[in-house]
């Protein structure tokens, strides 16, 4: 791959070595990286983020494993997107809740449902184990457009999204929420896919989709959508 010009300077990429598979057991994974982070800025992000690369901290990659092509980058399409009926029942259903836009900075109830989240959907990971500065790396450290999207119930924050915002769109890059309400994910989608429109956003990311991960089977459930397969995005043949 071609380096991605920032200012004077060229981002180069390199490919790691074979690590385990965090989805599919008993398989070996490799990213190509983007390096050095600190190139990775708002001006040359963009065009990571259209060729299917991640950020997570100042860690750019996307999923380059040897003998596997399951890691599929998806995309909504917003501009044609139309809630179905369940999940008009969700946006009905979690309306009243108050959303704020804030900086990368730290928050005690923030950190505090983070371990809440984690201890129930990942018990036992390497994220559970997760303190305040592997925090701090994973979520408040970023060269680029991010922000925090905080949820409230009156007071109660119930959950917490993280977004790069792009001039093509925005990129979910996390959320964790209050793991005994059932929904406020699928909520936090709909909710960042409403705004792409209402700021007349065309896409927004989703991460990764793997086939035979049932933990990733929700991201299809948003249509239309596209994947970035063999160099371009393809909207899949229904």
């Amino acid at each position: 791959m071609r380096g991605i010009h920032s200012s004077s300077k060229s981002i180069q990429f390199y490919l790691t070595s074979s690590y385990a598979c965090s989805y599919l057991p008993e398989k070996r994974a490799r990213s190509l990286v983007a390096a050095p982070s600190y190139l990775v800025t708002s001006q040359s992000y963009p065009a990571l983020l259209e060729n299917g690369f991640r950020r997570s901290g100042t860690f750019t990659y996307k999923p380059q494993c040897d003998q596997c092509q399951a890691c599929m980058p998806i995309r909504l399409d917003t501009r044609r997107f139309s809630p179905s009926r369940s999940q008009r029942r969700t946006l009905k259903r979690f309306s009243h809740l108050q959303v704020y836009r804030r900086a990368l900075a730290w928050q005690d109830d923030h950190y505090a449902l983070y371990r809440q989240y984690q201890a129930a959907r990942h018990s036992g990971s390497e994220m559970d184990n997760d303190d305040s500065s592997q925090y701090i790396d994973f979520l408040l450290t970023s060269h680029v457009n991010s922000y925090l999207l905080e949820f409230k119930d009156d007071a109660e924050l119930v959950m917490v999204a993280l977004v790069d915002e792009v001039p093509s769109g925005l990129s979910a890059v996390y959320t964790f929420f209050n793991p005994t309400i059932s929904g406020l994910g699928t909520y936090g989608i709909l909710w960042q896919a409403q705004y792409c429109q209402q700021k007349q956003l065309d896409w927004l990311y989703l991460g990764y989709w793997i086939e035979q991960s049932r933990k990733m089977a929700y991201k299809t459930q948003f249509t239309p959508y596209q994947l970035f397969s063999n160099g371009q995005w393809i909207a899949p043949v229904p």
